[in-house]
């Protein structure tokens, strides 16, 4: 690590987290010498696989479920496929009900339909007119534009308004995701789904409450050939093949640097200071995919920012609610009283567990937004051991389940370990309603690991904001924070860029190629172009 500290690069990329990893990969193999820093001993950032429980059981105590990762132009271009291996469960979304019932949605339309069809036969033809619409925008649209550099909202609503799918998308981001799901479905299971399909979490509401939705992502709701898949071995595999791929391509990597500053001279970045007292220069540029508030308060200073870029600095929002989780070594899995009705719920990769109604989905909403402990417990959960034995000793298993929570809540218990235990409780009790054999008889292990924990591993999670920035209305799209900035040769290219935070890999991709035009370098892959795919379904 000291020889990566004693000697200048091409580019100084700050976070080893996996837009880090993705953009120091595609530059180091354009030629340019690239240092990776990171304050922690490990890269990958939230791509976490930990023997938390007991020896042998894998838990990803962060990013379990990846949307459509192997599909991505990064994946693809940076030949991940041979380092890493992907899951994609032929069952994504679940919901099993006290009642005995369930109801699952697959990769497969008519199963899905059909399954749809025994709550209603009315939302199961609302479900297949919009599947066909939806497909088409998801291929067309979403995906292009989810790995491209926003267009301006005037040139982006000009390309799409050419088209019969332009104008269904464009009509669709101009409501909200929460009340158009209510309009569109009559049967309450069937809108609980629906809304943990569209949520960026899942089990989530506040994303599907803004009044608008520029990303479109309501659109998720009705598509069913892209979706989540699981990292074989663990999410921690995903962050092993890309930092390969980053040395492979002739990257360094110094773990555990202390930043004091990121050095400006002349109002352009030009290296970082160390705690220590070297300063290690970057030529060409430097990137931060710290929260903004760490790079330009922390390591830059408001004072070297302009009076307009500060104002935007004070406005830019993180979400409002955190992740309580508990994650379990079973000696069985998790066994619904409703694979009686569906045996497909068994090994559905995400389950919705615990709201039965819109209005008890709703409460959790409302505590949280007061800083209250839900009444109502409901979580997501999924069978990781089911679908990929290899997180788990052979014939054990692994689960988890994710709760929303205020950062701080007012939990009124004598101290917080006392309340992460009694709180851990409430979601067993709650599990066993739906599935008999979640009894104490049946966990080996847990580990409770909250929004205090995981906001100290990751000081960037403020206030354990997984996201490093709220998905509102305000901050996505044409109105995310930027990859360029005031500062000459500093780039972000983080959560707070396009298209936002967890595990997509977009905004190291997309960065990438910004940097490489801005630099003149001609990118050896070819960059995705929001502008050439909105334009080719214009003139179609």
């Amino acid at each position: 690590m000291a020889a990566a500290l004693d000697r200048h690069y091409d580019g100084i990329i700050v976070g080893a987290g996996h837009h880090g990893l993705v953009l120091g990969s595609y530059l180091a193999r354009a030629g340019l010498d690239i240092l990776l820093v990171d304050r922690r001993l490990q890269y990958g950032g939230a791509l976490v696989t930990e023997e938390v429980t007991a020896p042998g059981f894998q838990h990803n105590l962060h990013s379990i479920n990846h949307f459509h990762i192997s599909e991505t132009p990064w994946f693809k271009d940076l030949n991940l496929g041979d380092r890493v291996s992907y899951i994609t469960p032929r069952y994504e979304f679940g919901q099993p009900h006290l009642d005995g019932t369930a109801l699952v949605f697959g990769r497969d339309l008519e199963e899905t339909l059909s399954n749809v069809a025994r709550f209603s036969k009315k939302d199961a033809a609302t479900f297949r007119d919009w599947n066909r619409k939806a497909e088409e925008i998801t291929a067309k649209i979403f995906l292009p534009e989810r790995f491209s550099d926003p267009l301006p909202q005037a040139e982006r609503e000009a390309l799409l308004s050419k088209s019969d799918i332009g104008r269904d998308f464009l009509a669709a981001t101009q409501r909200q995701p929460f009340d158009m799901v209510r309009e569109l479905f009559e049967n309450e299971h069937v809108q609980l789904l629906f809304l943990f399909k569209i949520s960026l979490f899942g089990t989530w509401l506040v994303d599907t409450l803004s009044k608008t939705s520029p990303m479109g992502s309501v659109i998720r709701a009705f598509d069913l050939q892209s979706g989540y898949q699981l990292c074989k071995g663990g999410s921690a595999n995903l962050a092993r093949a890309l930092f390969e791929t980053f040395i492979a391509a002739g990257g360094r990597f110094a773990p555990q640097v202390e930043l004091d500053r990121i050095v400006i001279e002349g109002g352009k970045a030009t290296g970082i200071a160390l705690k220590d007292g070297r300063t290690v220069r970057a030529r060409q540029f430097v990137a931060s995919t710290l929260n903004v508030h760490q790079t330009f308060e922390d390591y830059i200073g408001r004072a070297q920012l302009p009076e307009a870029f500060r104002q935007k600095l004070d406005k830019y929002q993180y979400t409002q609610w955190t992740i309580f989780g508990l994650h379990l070594a079973l000696h069985e899995p998790v066994r619904f009283h409703a694979e009686k009705f569906d045996p497909n719920i068994g090994r559905t990769l995400k389950w919705s567990l615990g709201a039965e109604t819109m209005d008890e989905l709703l409460a959790a909403h409302k505590d949280v937004m007061a800083n209250r402990v839900p009444k109502i417990v409901q979580f997501g959960s999924g069978p990781l051991s089911v679908l990929d034995p290899t997180q788990a000793p052979a014939g054990k298993h692994t689960t988890y389940a994710w709760h929303v929570m205020p950062f701080d809540p007012d939990h009124g218990a004598k101290n917080f370990e006392a309340f992460k235990e009694e709180f851990a409780d409430a979601i067993i009790e709650k599990w066993a309603k739906y599935a008999p054999n979640m009894t104490r008889k049946n966990i080996i292990a847990q580990h409770v690991y909250t929004a205090r924990e995981y906001s100290q591993t990751f000081p960037e999670m403020r206030n354990g904001d997984i996201f490093m920035g709220s998905f509102n209305a305000e901050q996505v799209m044409y109105n995310h924070f930027g990859y360029r900035t005031p500062v000459g040769r500093l780039y972000m290219a983080g959560s707070a860029c396009h298209p936002g935070g967890a595990i997509s890999g977009g905004a190291g991709y997309i960065s990438a190629g910004l940097i490489a035009r801005d630099l003149g370098l001609k990118p050896w892959w070819k960059p995705w172009d929001a502008g050439e795919a909105l334009g080719a379904i214009g003139a179609a």
